[in-house]
């Protein structure tokens, strides 16, 4: 059994980043803008063309090929022939590029500077209109040029699409071993993987602070779960709730300020709050059954969690100042692990039935819930910071993997990790 699962089935027995300056890129003159909506993948993507970036083999790192990979995954666009030679100081020849098929056209280039850094230029067009739309440029570090292609693809969804794009956020996974376990902090392609603990002991339920620069997660390290919070820059941790019993399912507030967690220092599972720092713990639920797994609105007035108060495991919701809940799910017997979109309208969970599925219903009662993987051990859904994408984890091929999928679940990818077995994935917020 998948050890995050045990959250709910075990209570019924019971330095590594430096900060990024904000602006990689300085503005050079904007031009017009268009957008595309899209709506689930039965509607248009649209097509773009990104042409390789003039002298991007001397840097060591395929920037074009990144930046292709990261639209490619957004479930937004649709890659065409990007063959020829162009870069940001040429002039296209449109009848070409509209012969393709490109309604989009992205060109740049790579130059190293005599200190070592590199000029990364791009200019981004509408191919339609032959107008330019952005041209823009950095000079960066060579360890930054990923970061840099990653920036470059969020600019041109942003720009297109009128939403921001989450290639360079990151995303927190564990990872296990020979018996050890590894929590690890990539980037959202699953590339530059950094670690943020190394472990004989099991690591579960990391959780990101909004600020982006902190992790809650669970450690059995003291010979039971302790919530502990880590810097992911410096690698200082703290203990912030380690109470008589089970300490669990750490989960921040909106602000910052709280987190939400399941104690048993009362005898059974129940949501508490408490401050960031560990002070001041509340019991929120008031409940004799097992109430665990909390998540909070991202307005911050209402806690989602999982109760088995009405005979089997259901996700609830109550108001974080306290106050009595009210049922969310219905649909199944054994519904756990809800996480909410950012925007507030969707809820993502994990159904019980033939296997473990995720679902994703919308909160109004609009639609019916929908299950968005075709696998059967599914675990840990997580929203994108922009609503576009969940992470989970499953099961594929014998290996314990991670993969993406759009709100509609007709998009389906995996996210590379170097072979491992990988579980409990948390997409981190915009903060890079």
């Amino acid at each position: 059994m998948p050890i995050r699962r045990r959250h709910f089935t075990a209570a019924l027995s019971a330095g590594l980043f430096t900060a990024a300056p904000t602006a990689l890129f300085t503005s050079l003159p904007a031009r017009a803008q268009f957008r595309v909506e899209v709506s689930g993948i039965g509607a248009t993507q649209l097509p773009i063309a990104v042409t390789r970036f003039r002298d991007e083999d001397r840097s060591g790192q395929a920037v074009s090929q990144i930046i292709r990979d990261d639209l490619d995954r957004s479930s937004v666009f649709r890659l065409v022939d990007s063959s020829g030679a162009l870069d940001e100081r040429s002039a296209p020849q449109w009848s070409d590029w509209r012969g393709r098929g490109a309604d989009a056209l992205l060109v740049g280039s790579v130059t190293r500077l005599a200190d070592g850094r590199f000029d990364v230029r791009y200019r981004l067009w509408d191919a339609v209109k032959s107008q330019e739309l952005v041209l823009q440029s950095a000079v960066v570090l060579p360890a930054d040029l990923r970061l840099a292609a990653h920036r470059i693809a969020d600019a041109v969804h942003e720009q297109l699409v009128g939403e921001r794009g989450v290639n360079a956020t990151r995303i927190a996974f564990v990872s296990k071993a020979a018996n050890r376990y590894t929590l690890r902090i990539t980037d959202a392609d699953g590339e530059g993987a950094q670690t943020a603990l190394a472990s004989p002991q099991p690591i579960i339920s990391p959780a990101w602070a909004p600020d982006g620069r902190r992790l809650a997660y669970v450690s059995f390290e003291d010979g039971k779960a302790v919530v502990m919070v880590q810097d992911v820059s410096t690698g200082e941790r703290r203990r912030v709730a380690a109470f008589k019993g089970s300490n669990s399912a750490p989960a921040w507030s909106p602000d910052g300020q709280r987190l939400a967690v399941t104690l048993t220092r009362d005898g059974i599972s129940q949501i508490y709050l408490l401050d960031a720092s560990g002070d001041n713990p509340r019991r929120l639920t008031q409940s004799s059954a097992i109430d665990t797994e909390a998540c909070f609105s991202p307005d911050g007035r209402q806690v989602y969690f999982v109760s088995d108060r009405g005979g089997g495991p259901q996700v609830y919701r109550m108001p974080a100042a306290g106050g009595s809940a009210e049922r969310v799910t219905f649909q199944g017997a054994y519904n756990i692990s809800p996480a909410i979109s950012p925007d507030g309208r969707m809820l993502a969970y994990v159904t019980r039935e033939n296997g473990f599925r995720v679902m994703v219903m919308p909160l109004d009662g609009s639609a019916p819930p929908l299950a968005v993987t075709d696998t059967a051990d599914d675990e840990s859904p997580s929203f994108a910071p922009n609503g576009r994408l969940l992470i989970y984890a499953t099961r594929s091929g014998g290996r314990d993997v991670l993969m993406t999928t759009t709100l509609d679940g007709k998009i389906r990818r995996r996210v590379p990790t170097q072979g491992q077995d990988v579980r409990e994935p948390a997409w981190g917020p915009f903060t890079r």
